[in-house]
């Protein structure tokens, strides 16, 4: 007992010793676990002047009068509840991630505004602009004028590893830069456990609150390794299961950027699929569920080059393991256009391996984009052929084949056309070119009838011209 106890007054003693040292010592970033123990202070001061306040401000049109497009009412009642502009404000962070000032954000932060705000630490203000902004990844690339910034180096997201400890660094509810500390809970997080169908995250329990959007998670070694973007709650707040987009979509982003793109390229797999779970192992004969099963093909999809085929279960791309269909887009997306990656699948209880050429979508057939002008019956109703591009750009689904509305239009708009619907049918004409559809209209006049199909349901609309 007499021994026992005073070792602990030896190691406690060195415990203190090693305290005062460093307390003695220049600040620097804690360099292990026992030495997180004591402070995260030197990280936070070395991580977060890169991580900056952004406020956004959007002009938008509100009490828009029922008669605006009205061909009588609209003269009569030209002031009745006549649209009057408003600002959105909105509130969110960024993280600056090179020295002449690129800004990492979220899309739902800056996606739509008119004008962005970037604050920093120290109070600098500048003026941002969105060089490549994408809804369905949801982050966006801005640009400040300034040289010799703050700024947080990129971490290989595929590093990271659960139960690791983070920081997140942001704004949250405004109240100024704040940062909160947690762990890596989890990896490869899409789908329904996000609430976000399309989306590839990491996951954490260090606390997220609205206007951390856009803000850094790092490592203990200062390096970005996701954005915050979303929490999972009831009540607003943070309950402890947020989600960051890895580093290494944001790498492909900022590459991007530079590049001088304006809009994220992302590749075409040309193939629609499903997870493999413990039914459909069983009957595809896997020894455990693993991969996501191919459920369609597109004729131009490079897997069909490669000589896949529907029911093969991909398992790996690039060397990483997938189990769903929005990693394995992660995965593909974070490699790039041009590049070539080798790919795993089972088919028949056979390990196979080859390699895909990664490929925008192609725009064959042409698309044929026409506009009706003013003597037209639905003057400014945009039209396309399909093909695999046009689909992408409007989320349609694969194999889809017809004439689609790419923009209805004021008048499209008012007799229920929408971004999206495939035109089959002008009163029993049919529709085989974008060219068809403003002489069937003519024709159509006064009675028209459109026969349409929206998300896999005909849809007829009726209006007098």
């Amino acid at each position: 007992m007499i021994i026992l106890r005073t070792l602990c007054i030896f190691v406690c003693s060195l415990l203190g010793a090693s305290a005062f040292a460093q307390s003695a010592d220049t600040s620097r970033v804690p360099q292990s676990a026992a030495e997180i123990s004591l402070s995260f202070a030197p990280l936070v001061k070395e991580a977060a002047p890169a991580v900056v306040n952004i406020y956004a401000r959007r002009v938008v049109q509100t009490r828009r009068s029922p008669f605006e497009n009205d061909p009588f009412f609209g003269g009569l009642f030209r002031d009745f509840n006549a649209p009057r502009p408003r600002v959105q404000n909105s509130l969110g962070s960024g993280v600056i991630v090179s020295a002449d000032g690129f800004v990492v954000s979220n899309y739902h932060v800056v996606g739509q505004a008119d004008d962005i705000r970037v604050v920093l630490n120290d109070r600098r203000e500048y003026q941002a602009r969105v060089l490549i902004g994408d809804e369905e990844a949801d982050l966006a690339i801005l640009k400040i004028d300034a040289e010799d910034m703050p700024f947080l180096n990129l971490r290989d997201s595929d590093t990271v590893e659960v139960g690791e400890l983070v920081l997140a660094i942001g704004n949250p509810f405004g109240v100024g830069q704040t940062v909160s500390s947690g762990i890596v809970s989890g990896l490869a997080r899409s789908g329904t456990a996000t609430g976000n169908a399309r989306g590839y995250f990491i996951q954490t329990d260090a606390p997220i609150n609205p206007g951390n959007s856009g803000g850094a998670l790092i490592d203990i070694s200062g390096r970005m390794i996701g954005i915050n973007t979303s929490i999972l709650t009831r009540s607003g707040g943070s309950n402890g299961i947020g989600f960051a987009i890895p580093a290494a979509l944001v790498a492909e982003f900022l590459d991007q950027a530079r590049a001088g793109l304006t809009s994220f390229q992302r590749p075409w797999a040309g193939a629609t699929g499903q997870p493999v779970d413990a039914d459909l192992s069983d009957g595809l004969g896997l020894l455990r569920p693993e991969g996501v099963v191919l459920t369609a093909l597109h004729p131009a999809s490079p897997l069909v080059a490669a000589g896949l085929e529907v029911g093969d279960v991909i398992v790996e791309v690039a060397g990483q393991p997938v189990n769903t269909p929005a990693e394995m887009l992660f995965r593909m997306s974070v490699q790039g256009i041009g590049e070539t990656v080798e790919i795993a699948y089972l088919r028949n209880g056979d390990n196979l391996r080859t390699k895909i050429a990664l490929i925008a979508p192609p725009d064959e057939p042409p698309r044929d984009v026409r506009v009706l002008g003013d003597r037209d019956v639905l003057t400014g109703l945009t039209v396309a052929r399909i093909n695999p591009a046009v689909s992408a750009e409007l989320g349609l689904p694969l194999n889809k084949e017809g004439i689609v509305v790419v923009k209805p239009g004021p008048l499209g708009r008012r007799v229920g056309l929408q971004t999206g619907d495939v035109l089959r049918q002008v009163d029993r004409i049919v529709i085989e070119s974008p060219a068809d559809v403003g002489p069937a209209l003519r024709r159509a006049v006064p009675n028209v009838t459109i026969d349409a199909e929206r998300g896999g349901q005909r849809l007829l609309l009726r209006f007098r011209a």
